[in-house]
């Protein structure tokens, strides 16, 4: 009765948690969750009548225009046209998705990545290859050869506060992938939501700025900085790419939320979006460095980690190996804690044994302390 590909569909593992996880005395790690206090007043006061009516699948062209200016900002050499807004970030996964891959269709990532792409691509019957990362670097020898080997259609990667290791890939480590990619025709897709969330010293310019002859798409998101309520995205496409994709959104949902564009533009084109986002990042660099200090303290003996740059996670690499989705259920059941299983961000899951994911922009720097001692407690049952 159903497409074969609902054969592979497979339900969100972090939307799960975060429902069990709702309890008042769960303190919960497990997802991306901005702070309360950072989410601007959602007023639409004087917002025009016009925008209740039917939009332009490309976007509002004051948002378009006001996302290409920061664009080249950060070294992405681009104009409007190349703009597509977006329900959400994730929809550029979709809408990737759909126009690359086919049932056996080789794709190249991180190991670890994203587990809704991995949800995205494997629901369209991609064969993924995950390059492992190393010290905080992509080895660009690795993505070579697994190029050769695999012949992937599509890279998908994070390079900026990397999703869910952390990591920041230096300016280096990207001309070099760069490189590689393009001697390849590879096309790129870069995932670049948390951005705006540095906390010592900005990420450097984005990978695909130094693309000279690959295809590719940049996607961004204003979740982590606005509201995740409105669902608003962007990506912005090489220009073969662009026309497709459009065709591809107004087969899904025609446009994106008209009055959410005119807020968002508001914001964007504000002169206190600059002293926003450095609230943004005091805020997070505090909860960050609470969760640091608990871990030194807790952790000490038991894991391996690197202080984030940026971004909102924390990945920790467990001394010894042990199923931390089984670990998870335990956490919930009887210590009101909660936090992300390290094998879903796999390809592989069982390459992630032993490793778990901690966010520390939601909870209290008291609740972080608390959560992580409770935490160390089960690990060493375990």
């Amino acid at each position: 009765m159903f497409s074969e590909r609902i054969e592979r569909l497979t339900g969100s593992l972090i939307r799960e948690i975060l429902a069990a996880a709702q309890r008042p005395e769960v303190i919960s790690f497990a997802g991306g969750l901005p702070a309360p206090s950072c989410l601007p007043m959602l007023d639409f006061s004087g917002i025009p009548q016009g925008l209740a009516q039917y939009g332009t699948s490309e976007g509002e062209p004051a948002l378009r225009e006001a996302i290409a200016a920061e664009a080249n900002k950060m070294g992405i050499v681009c104009e409007p046209h190349q703009v597509l807004v977006l329900t959400g970030s994730q929809q550029a996964m979709d809408l990737a998705a759909k126009l690359f891959i086919d049932p056996g269709t080789p794709v190249l990532t991180e190991g670890p990545t994203f587990l809704a792409a991995l949800q995205c691509f494997n629901l369209f019957g991609a064969r993924i290859s995950a390059v492992a990362q190393q010290s905080g670097r992509l080895p660009a020898e690795a993505v070579q050869a697994t190029i050769a080997t695999d012949k992937p259609r599509l890279a998908y990667l994070i390079p900026s506060f990397q999703n869910p290791s952390g990591a920041c890939y230096d300016a280096d480590n990207r001309r070099e992938l760069a490189e590689v990619f393009d001697a390849a025709n590879v096309p790129v897709f870069e995932d670049d939501p948390y951005r705006a969330l540095a906390y010592d010293g900005a990420a450097p310019a984005p990978l695909v700025s130094h693309l000279k002859n690959a295809p590719w798409i940049y996607a961004g998101s204003f979740s982590k900085t606005l509201a995740p309520g409105l669902r608003l995205g962007y990506l912005i496409a090489s220009p073969t790419l662009l026309p497709h994709l459009v065709k591809l959104k107004q087969a899904a949902d025609l446009h994106a939320n008209r009055p959410a564009q005119w807020f968002v533009t508001r914001w964007l084109t504000s002169p206190d979006y600059p002293a926003h986002l450095a609230k943004l990042a005091a805020t997070y660099r505090v909860g960050r460095d609470a969760m640091q200090a608990a871990l030194e303290r807790h952790f000490a003996d038991l894991a391996t980690w690197q202080i984030p740059q940026g971004g909102l996670f924390f990945w920790l690499k467990l001394n010894r190996t042990i199923d931390t989705r089984e670990l998870l259920k335990v956490a919930l059941e009887q210590h009101n804690v909660a936090f992300m299983p390290g094998e879903p961000f796999y390809p592989n899951p069982e390459d992630g044994l032993g490793h778990l994911r901690l966010n520390f922009s939601h909870a209290s720097a008291e609740r972080i302390e608390e959560g992580i001692a409770r935490l160390a407690a089960l690990v060493r049952e375990a």
